[in-house]
């Protein structure tokens, strides 16, 4: 017999489930049921907050000369002349008129990992529950395999091992968070937008082992977690650029689907993605769990209509049931959209909810 589980009560009192990932001020986020503080306690940034609660690592500057991770790939050779004229003008995010200025250094790691951000992570708690009740909130970590992009290892003496010690780091993070009472998101944009970067030259067999062992290590700093406790996060990155060669949903979906999470958050509402939903008549999504796709996006800066949210509501519940889906957002809006426009995606999200919840229910 299906019963509901926090995450569903939390957006039982709406009918219909609408998730906020936004950077805007969450005092004025009414109509949305799920809600998190938009990252501002991590400055923004879901990748560097945790370079001040990491043990175990010291920065270098980048060789000189090379090329970040994120400037390489299929689609940045195929793309090249629109890249530098984005890159150059700064609207790979939102920033238009400036330049990305800030380089990231190279996290080497020279001794064992350890997780020193307790102080940090529980003035981040109080933050968020000062404004939210702790039962509409979640607040969102990272994992390990998108953590391990910007590092080096020198310590251990296997990738592998690595990748483990992140997650060992990581566990400490994940449950302190749901032990406050709130919900644990953990994203993980890396994990397949590497296949554009490294994933293409390996070949499909050789990148899916490499994803299962981050999903291994994943599972292993979730051990102690609640599922229903747990949302996961799953994106190709959120730049403004062609994403021509993302590599499909279909292709690691079963791998996602491992994770130890009661929820899973797929983009579905971009021109590269919105098609997957119907890898959904062929996937089945496991009992007890829930689906939490895109229904707007921060790709365009055109407002999605309440009946285009609502179809595309309807799309997924006619596919993994209607008791099974929370309406959401492809990827945070904050770096990504102006305020004004993320205000509004959010406003038609919620619109677009109650009609997919009246024609639903």
């Amino acid at each position: 017999m299906w019963e509901a589980s926090p995450m569903q009560k939390a957006g039982a009192s709406t009918g219909w489930y609408a998730s906020s990932a936004s950077s805007a001020s969450i005092s004025s986020t009414r109509a949305s049921t799920l809600i998190n503080e938009g990252e501002y306690t991590k400055g923004g940034d879901w990748l560097s907050y945790v370079e001040e609660r990491f043990g175990g690592f010291e920065p270098r500057p980048p060789a000189l000369g090379a090329v970040p991770l994120i400037a390489q790939g299929k689609d940045r050779e195929a793309f090249a002349d629109f890249y530098k004229y984005a890159s150059e003008k700064g609207t790979l995010f939102y920033a238009p008129g400036e330049q990305i200025k800030r380089v990231r250094p190279i996290w080497v790691c020279t001794a064992p990992i350890t997780y020193t951000g307790q102080a940090s992570l529980e003035r981040e708690i109080a933050e968020l529950k000062r404004h939210v009740p702790v039962e509409d909130a979640f607040l969102t970590s990272t994992a390990p395999a998108s953590l391990e992009v910007y590092r080096r290892n020198e310590y251990y003496k296997t990738e592998e091992e690595f990748v483990f010690a992140i997650a060992e780091a990581m566990r400490v993070e994940f449950e302190a968070i749901v032990r406050s009472g709130v919900v644990l998101q953990i994203d993980d944009a890396w994990l397949v937008a590497l296949w554009d970067r490294i994933g293409i030259q390996m070949g499909m067999a050789a990148f899916r082992k490499r994803t299962q062992v981050r999903i291994e290590a994943l599972n292993h700093a979730l051990r102690n977690v609640p599922e229903d406790r747990v949302r996961y996060h799953l994106c190709w990155g959120s730049w403004h650029g062609p994403h021509a060669f993302d590599i499909e949903l279909k292709e690691v979906v079963d791998l996602m689907l491992q994770v130890k999470a009661q929820a899973y958050l797929i983009e579905g509402a971009n021109a590269r993605h919105e098609h997957e939903y119907a890898v959904w008549d062929s996937v089945r999504l496991p009992e007890g769990k829930l689906l939490i796709p895109g229904v707007v996006t921060h790709s365009t800066d055109v407002i999605e209509h309440p009946e285009v949210v609502a179809q595309r509501i309807q799309r997924f519940a006619g596919r993994v049931g209607k008791e099974n889906v929370i309406a959401g957002c492809d990827c945070g809006f904050g770096g990504r959209s102006h305020p004004q426009i993320a205000w509004a995606k959010l406003k038609a999200l919620s619109d677009g909810a109650a009609l997919a919840s009246k024609a639903l229910f």
